[in-house]
């Protein structure tokens, strides 16, 4: 008998070119596996062998691109630095989008059907994830980054501090899904963001320096800056929360409301929407105080943004509201830093 072997190629051929059982394998990561099968035909040897030669040409396989969910928006732009193309990102919220309000549309459901992962931020932020049903792993990022809790305030990305532990656990998720080629890109990233994020951090703080203590309050409908308060020494005043049931301004809440608002030294009201509500428009008549002109994106990136852009223009409009100056080109050194991470 004639054993040739080559590679991963095996031939068992039995005197005068009889072909008793042939086996032809090809095993690779990224090819197929190929085997074929015949008894009891002559061919000559030089035939067969010719045969053998084609059928053993590589078949490659693409191997699939990881299908990345995530579900908040400010989460997805992180996310999506973080993948660049080792992995296909996909956002459920739009840009603007309210994570508290939103509902799964057919499409959605269709795209967490091939996902490998979902992720999003969680304390609560997204009512819709308790009806997410999928096969991947779906991740509360936040949670895992802070795993001391929210203190009931899920807008956690309002600290870049949160925001860069949230790049750490993202990038530990991510690496397992992506080819072995693309895991040394994903930490490169996470390490640029991490640095453009405690960047921020600071940037932030010294922006804030510029007011005065009397004046370092925020005056909004509802509470979601609590994690930036807490770090620079402001105050939030979030009305609604504070004075009312539910939200609904009565005459009395308006007037527990107004005096407070006085009383605090805020110069404006910030409003999360252009224009304003009406509940808003009604405590600015109250207490004499303007509405800001720009609106605060509380709820994740502005349209067109990225969430370190969305970052530089809240603080700027907090700053600027309330009497202090904002160096806004460093702040946009930073979101072109932010964007440059690919």
């Amino acid at each position: 008998m004639l054993l040739r072997s080559r590679r991963c190629l095996h031939l068992s051929i039995l005197p005068l070119g009889r072909v008793a059982f042939t086996t032809v394998r090809y095993n690779n990561d990224n090819h197929s596996q190929l085997m074929v099968m015949a008894r009891g035909f002559r061919r000559p040897l030089g035939a067969v062998m010719a045969l053998f030669s084609l059928g053993t040409l590589p078949l490659p396989v693409q191997a699939a691109t990881p299908q990345v969910i995530a579900v908040d928006g400010t989460l997805c732009d992180i996310t999506r630095r973080l993948a660049a193309t080792a992995a296909d990102v996909t956002c459920l919220i739009p840009p603007g989008g309210d994570p508290h309000a939103y509902r799964l549309k057919p499409s959605d459901r269709q795209k967490l059907a091939k996902a490998s992962i979902v992720v999003h931020i969680g304390f609560g932020l997204t009512p819709v994830v308790s009806k997410i049903t999928s096969s991947a792993p779906v991740v509360a990022v936040g949670e895992l980054a802070l795993p001391g809790g929210a203190g009931g305030d899920p807008h956690i990305w309002h600290n870049p501090a949160n925001s860069a532990a949230m790049v750490g656990v993202l990038a530990q998720k991510l690496t397992p899904l992506v080819a072995a080629g693309e895991r040394a890109g994903i930490a490169a990233r996470a390490v640029k963001a991490r640095a453009v994020l405690a960047d921020l951090g600071g940037w932030a703080g010294t922006q804030f320096r510029s007011l005065p203590a009397s004046q370092k309050i925020l005056v909004t409908d509802h509470r979601t800056y609590s994690h930036l308060a807490r770090r620079y020494g402001l105050k939030e005043l979030a009305v609604l929360d504070s004075y009312t049931t539910g939200g609904v301004l009565r005459p009395s809440s308006l007037t527990k409301i107004t005096s407070a608002v006085k009383s605090s030294g805020a110069k404006v009201i910030f409003t999360p929407s252009i224009p304003p509500t009406k509940t808003l428009r009604r405590l600015s008549k109250s207490t004499g105080l303007p509405i800001a002109s720009k609106p605060l994106y509380a709820e994740g990136v502005a349209s067109g943004q990225s969430a370190v852009s969305t970052a530089v223009s809240n603080i700027c409009t907090m700053v600027t509201g309330q009497g202090g100056t904002c160096d806004r080109s460093a702040g946009g050194t930073l979101s072109s830093r932010w964007a440059s991470i690919r």
